[in-house]
């Protein structure tokens, strides 16, 4: 029997699948499933005009031609220059080389520039005497200079205020705010300590999730279609494949967050929203086999009777219009398939109430819920409140090129569609000219001629004439070659393409290229200038996509999964535009800041611990593994200093000086830490004068033997 390990439990009184029992098969919802319904049709006619659209896109993706392009009777030629797929996959190379370049994905969690409830940094020394003296924090204090205490306030001490670090650093004596100032202090940062514990735990969520994967699935998307779309985070379980020790199969079943991508043919949103953020709600349309359909009813809050009752009236899966555009051929038979729609949006009290369906208490004072509801066959299989604190929809529209009046952005395939139009027409037209061209089109004059002849042309083909007037009986005319023509303007609209959708030809691999770029530094600004577009797209991915993302995995661990480990003032930042900048030229900049840095007065004011760990980071290193951790970094500073601290004078039986050492202002011969570069002081202070050296005018000292 497998092991389950639950570690995201979400509140179950919240419920509303029938209160009493989620399997009765008496609640209908009839006017809740009427609802999502007429928002699911509301929908699809509002997006209507953007599925024309993502049809051209994919057509001149795949080199197709639409029922819209009508060929006439001398037109033979039915060729299609893919130059759309070319710039689809430059753009969408461009987007993960940038946003995966570390094989990472671009969300780092920081502390707050002020953090409340956990303190930035204390520091403590060693040799300063234990005080036992508790003190209290800052007092806050208001805009109008007076103290800001409202009522129960309660001024924390210090210790109250360390966050996870609280047991580690409780015992030290003479604990004091902020970074130390003197060379024997030590500092500790637990703001710090919280948001890096809380990022891996982040990151290790979403490496189990393969978010690296989807996100790849949301760019493909974006740079066709304009728009990619990505869901979660939601506790799923997942197994972990364990053998006992008598080699019995016994897995690990754990509760984890999963993010994953949605096809934005199966995405359908409020049509007055202009962002995810404004959707009063959305729905997701699934194509589900039977398979699916029945483990479904292991997940949470599904309705396993009805989703059995389901299974056995049939599959319902009903192909929309541009679904056999997006086949290479459609089946004559039926779709073995149930259409299940997702729906995440408000629901009226109201309607609730009329339903049947019980309140809690707390919520009955609120005007809408936000619920999740799964419908299928005029039945709801899923009907739970939005389990999320606060509640948002837990979708994410991310555009390639943001369109400010509509949720659906702008692509490649829409940015190109007339450039594409034309290079197809000049080509055609180039083709079918040096066909033309490229023969003879004989005229015969046949009253000279023996009637019956066979008037094909072959070599050494031999007509006979017959009496009459003399004269050339044969005529071979050439058409004139205009495909040049043709070809200078393909190249010129192929040149459009590269403004309309700021993707040059060179960048993705054209050779050739002449003028400003036949040198290595002509090249290089033209790669910065044509990076210009890429930076705007990739500022979206981090406002519309990363952001979010990672604020709901900061929600979704505080919520399901708390741990004071993790817990402090912290903010998510998306770093996909701090990735953007090629690695080499990060590497310089970095490296470039640390020797101006490393100056003794301007030292205090650097971060040397980000600037080591960003450095090893543009290198393509992992930080975690060629750097030091704080204490790490503790350890060998001490380690350092006991190696580099200089010998103490020591002083043989009758008070004279032991060998190899001088009194103060007597020289004598060098020590071996000053041989060696040891002590931390300047190397051969007090020593003689060594041979080669100014003032050295004996032969040098023999050496010592060894023993």
């Amino acid at each position: 029997m497998a092991t389950k390990q639950t570690l995201y439990t979400p509140d179950t009184s919240l419920s509303l699948a029938d209160i009493k029992n989620e399997n009765d098969t008496n609640f209908s919802g009839g006017t809740i499933i009427q609802l999502i319904k007429e928002r699911f049709t509301r929908a699809e006619e509002g997006r209507r005009s953007d599925e024309i659209r993502w049809l051209r896109a994919y057509r001149n993706y795949r080199g197709l031609y639409g029922p819209d392009v009508q060929f006439t009777e001398t037109e033979k030629s039915r060729v299609f220059i893919k130059v759309t797929k070319t710039k689809t996959l430059a753009a969408f190379g461009q987007i993960i080389d940038v946003l995966l370049s570390n094989d990472k994905f671009p969300i780092s969690i920081d502390p707050s520039v002020l953090p409340e409830g956990v303190v930035e940094s204390v520091h403590f020394d060693p040799q300063e005497p234990p005080s036992t003296e508790k003190k209290k924090m800052d007092i806050p204090y208001g805009k109008d200079g007076s103290a800001g205490i409202t009522a129960g306030f309660s001024l924390d001490t210090l210790e109250e205020m360390l966050g996870s670090m609280g047991d580690d650093l409780k015992d030290i004596p003479n604990l004091k705010k902020g970074p130390g100032v003197t060379p024997t202090s030590v500092t500790f940062s637990p703001a710090m300590v919280a948001a890096k514990k809380m990022e891996k735990k982040i990151h290790d969520q979403l490496s189990e999730s393969n978010a690296s994967k989807h996100l790849r699935s949301v760019a493909f998307e974006m740079a066709l279609f304009g728009t990619g779309v990505m869901k979660g985070p939601f506790g799923t379980n997942k197994e972990y494949p364990n053998w006992d020790d008598d080699g019995k199969y016994n897995p690990l079943i754990r509760t984890v967050p999963e993010l994953s991508s949605v096809s934005i043919w199966n995405f359908y949103w409020d049509s007055d929203a202009n962002n995810t953020d404004d959707c009063q709600y959305v729905i997701e349309r699934h194509k589900l086999n039977r398979s699916q359909m029945r483990a479904l009813k292991r997940r949470p809050f599904f309705r396993a009777n009805v989703i059995d009752q389901v299974i056995e009236e049939g599959e319902s899966y009903v192909k929309k219009y541009w679904e056999d555009d997006l086949k290479d051929f459609s089946p004559n038979f039926g779709i073995e398939r149930f259409e299940v729609l997702e729906y995440w949006g408000t629901v009226d009290i109201d309607m609730l109430i009329e339903n049947d369906i019980n309140i809690p208490s707390d919520l009955e004072g609120e005007g809408e819920l936000q619920a999740n509801i799964w419908y299928c066959n005029n039945k709801i299989i899923r009907f739970v409140l939005n389990p999320f604190k606060p509640s948002k929809i837990p979708y994410y529209a991310v555009p390639y090129e943001l369109n400010p009046y509509s949720l659906a952005g702008v692509g490649i395939g829409e940015n190109m569609d007339d450039t594409q139009t034309l290079m197809n027409g000049f080509m055609r037209m180039a083709v079918d000219n040096a066909v033309l061209s490229g023969n003879l089109v004989f005229e015969i004059d046949e009253t000279n001629l023996v009637p019956g002849q066979d008037l094909s042309v072959h070599p050494g083909k031999v007509f006979r004439r017959q009496g009459g007037a003399p004269g050339q009986s044969l005529f071979g005319t050439k058409f004139p070659n205009v495909s040049q023509e043709n070809m200078q303007l393909f190249d010129k609209a192929r040149q459009l393409s590269d403004e309309s959708t700021g993707l040059p030809s060179f960048s993705h691999g054209q050779t050739g290229v002449s003028g400003v770029g036949r040198t290595a530094s002509g090249i290089s600004m033209l790669m910065n200038a044509a990076s210009g577009g890429v930076k705007t797209v990739i500022k979206n991915i981090d406002d519309y996509l990363l952001g979010p993302i990672g604020k709901a995995y900061f929600n979704f661990n505080m919520q399901f999964d708390y741990d004071k480990e993790i817990k402090g003032d912290l903010e998510v930042n998306a770093r996909g535009t701090e990735s953007l900048m090629a690695n080499e030229v990060r590497s310089q900049r970095l490296m470039q800041f640390l020797q101006i840095a490393s100056q003794p007065s301007l030292a205090p004011f650097a971060k040397f611990p980000y600037i080591i760990r960003e450095i090893a980071k543009s290198m393509e290193l992992d930080p975690d593994k060629v750097t030091n951790n704080m204490d790490e970094a503790m350890r060998q500073a001490a380690l350092l200093q006991q190696q580099q601290a200089p010998a103490a004078p020591t002083e043989g039986a009758s008070g004279a000086p032991a060998p190899g050492q001088a009194q103060q202002g007597v020289a004598g011969p060098p020590s071996v830490a000053d041989q060696t570069g040891g002590g931390g002081g300047n190397i051969g202070v007090g020593a003689p004068p060594e041979p080669g050296m100014e003032g050295f005018s004996a032969a040098p000292p023999a050496a010592a033997p060894i023993a």
